[in-house]
């Protein structure tokens, strides 16, 4: 009987624990404009671009979810996404500060009204590779409505972003590069890579609320 009591104790305890650690973790947004210094150098230059392992424009994180915002930091500090600056960024931050800044740049693009049809609609080779894929299961209506937060809005993120993205999803995480995520591999492993290019290329055609957010002394 004393076993139990101790063991209840132990687990309330770790449950009461786990609870305050939830709370702390919600982000403030004032905290995270303070936390961006090394975010800005990419994320807040127009027209940016990655050169490594191949050129594309870093992408839009403005309006992004939180949550999602939060979950990439921890896999680039994880080894789950594998990029040379962003992990060296994100070895740096806690989760509290990962969570201020996932805060500071989810507040921006809520003010953005989004049509309630895409900007255009697919062509049938198109309609035909995102009915294989079943995108819009997770990322959501018009790809601008994940079912969950953890998950990104990818609808008017730059094409060439997301071709490398699908495309590193689809070989994998290498020794500098890469990204391990078991869903998004197995969907990507299904199309070449010019049937990876047409579907970021229309993805990216449709309205949005996701926003560049210039760092002012580069505007």
């Amino acid at each position: 009987m004393k076993k139990l009591l101790t063991t209840v104790f132990g687990l309330s305890v770790a449950c009461a624990a786990g609870l305050l650690h939830a709370e702390e973790l919600k982000g403030d947004a004032k905290a995270g404009a303070g936390k961006i210094a090394m975010c800005v150098g990419c994320h807040g230059i127009p027209g940016y671009q990655a050169n490594f392992p191949e050129v594309y424009k870093v992408p839009k994180i403005g309006g992004q979810d939180a949550k999602y915002i939060a979950s990439a930091l921890d896999a680039y500090k994880k080894g789950e996404r594998r990029f040379p600056s962003m992990r060296g960024i994100a070895d740096t931050l806690t989760e509290q500060d990962m969570a201020d800044v996932a805060a500071y740049y989810s507040g921006h693009g809520k003010s953005v009204e989004l049509q309630p049809e895409p900007a255009r609609k697919p062509s049938d080779p198109v309609a035909q590779l995102l009915q294989k894929g079943a995108c819009v299961s997770c990322h959501g209506e018009n790809f601008a409505k994940p079912i969950d937060p953890s998950y990104p809005k990818i609808a008017g993120q730059y094409a060439d972003y997301l071709y490398a993205a699908l495309k590193q999803y689809k070989s994998g995480s290498g020794a500098y590069f890469g990204r391990s995520n078991a869903i998004m591999a197995g969907i990507a492993k299904q199309f070449t890579d010019a049937e990876l290019k047409a579907l970021a290329g229309y993805v990216s055609s449709l309205d949005t609320n996701l926003q560049f957010v210039p760092e002012a002394r580069f505007r």
